[in-house]
């Protein structure tokens, strides 16, 4: 868990958001229990219901399961939809946004495919 929450964003985002990244950098495995809603409470000062929130959207999303009695679980599936829906957000916001400007600016499809390739073969080691 992160030591502290932003106040830019809702805490229960947040909350979701964490369980979210540990899923796909793989802290959290598929079949592993997550903190509870309790345990995020104690650890942010924060109300449980808060915490409930952004693990019951995770819940909503088949992204986590609810053992009655054990707690919340990591489903199978969870990173490869957490990944698809990464890719998604990620193609609206900024693959898009990058083919209209480059559209704006006369940039061709060719032309912005070198500019990419440039950049994948900068951001190789040496």
């Amino acid at each position: 868990m992160k030591n502290h929450l932003d106040d830019n964003k809702p805490i229960f985002l947040q909350i979701k958001e964490q369980l979210e990244d540990s899923i796909i950098n793989d802290t959290i495995k598929a079949g592993e229990r997550v903190p509870s809603t309790n345990e995020f409470a104690a650890f942010y000062k924060i109300n449980p219901a808060t915490a409930a929130k952004g693990i019951n959207e995770l819940v909503t999303e088949d992204i986590l399961y609810k053992r009655r009695g054990v707690g919340m679980f990591v489903t199978e599936n969870a990173k490869d939809i957490l990944i698809e829906k990464r890719k998604q957000t990620f193609y609206e916001n900024f693959i898009l946004p990058l083919k209209e400007e480059a559209k704006k600016l006369r940039i061709s499809e060719t032309d912005l495919m070198k500019m990419m390739g440039s950049v994948k073969s900068s951001m190789k080691s040496p």
